[in-house]
């Protein structure tokens, strides 16, 4: 083999080892750029995994914040005659000049910000003899807790307060720590404690509580209820049908949006 062909073997084989390295080193930085990619990829996974994961434990903190809770008591400034009627607590004197019948149900906020509103201005009529409620609890939105059951096992309690003379302070606890619609109410343990607190001591009230005892009044209440005609509003849109809370006087529905309403009723009464 001659000089002039070793020297272009040579030539060719520096050029062949050349693209090889050529090509390795592409290799190679193709895989550092895939490892770079791979690593921004498990980077964002794991990033929204921990969002996910962050805003499971948030909702279902937020959903269960009932849980473990002790109901704070609302105690009574003033003595209120009561008496439970069937599915009704009958709060006040018989004889009084004006009575008005009351629906609602505890897991209702409009029901709640009712009785924040008026509340007072109606037991302060009661205890003055002006005024007779008839309140009716009801298991309307007995659906709308997660888990189901709040709206019928807090009205059950309620009545089994009203047999121990203690319903309006059960009452008015339960709407000033009022659960929030759509999740967790309180349990019956929960609502035990609270009477409890309130004094109740007779043994029946937690064995009501915890068998339901007054559940098949309310649902025959609801049912009635649902079906009176007389108490069916125009809610727009056409929507017709039942709400609470609901006021009424005089067999009529009162408007409760009228600042004045509860006066008007005793005027009309003692009139």
């Amino acid at each position: 083999m001659g000089g002039a062909e070793r020297t272009a073997r040579k030539r060719r084989q520096q050029q062949v080892a050349g693209r090889s390295s050529g090509a390795k080193a592409v290799s190679a930085a193709r895989r550092g750029g895939d490892g770079k990619r791979v690593a921004v990829i498990v980077g964002v996974v794991v990033a929204v995994l921990a969002v996910v994961v962050g805003g499971l434990i948030w909702t279902n903190a937020a959903k269960n914040a009932t849980e473990g809770q002790k109901i704070p008591t609302e105690t009574g400034q003033t003595e209120i005659a009561e008496r439970r009627d069937g599915a009704v607590v009958v709060l006040g004197d018989e004889n009084a000049p004006a009575t008005i019948d009351v629906y609602a149900d505890f897991l209702c906020p409009v029901c709640a910000t009712f009785d924040q509103q008026y509340g007072a201005q109606i037991k302060q009529k009661v205890a003055d003899g002006t005024v007779q409620v008839r309140q009716h609890m009801l298991p309307m939105l007995v659906e709308m807790s997660d888990p189901p059951g709040y709206s019928m096992e807090s009205a059950n309690a309620a009545l089994l307060a009203a047999d121990a003379g203690k319903f309006v302070e059960f009452h008015d606890s339960l709407f000033a720590n009022q659960p929030e619609e759509g999740k967790r109410g309180y349990d019956k343990d929960q609502l035990i404690q609270l009477g409890r607190d309130l004094g109740i001591t007779d043994k029946a009230f937690a064995e009501g509580v915890r068998n339901g005892k007054y559940e098949k009044v309310l649902t025959e209440e609801m049912e009635r209820v649902s079906a009176d005609t007389s108490l069916r509003r125009d809610f727009g849109g056409g929507r017709v049908g039942f709400g609470t809370p609901t006021v009424v006087a005089n067999g009529k529905i009162v408007d409760i949006g009228d600042p004045a309403w509860l006066d008007k009723v005793v005027g009309t009464a003692t009139s």
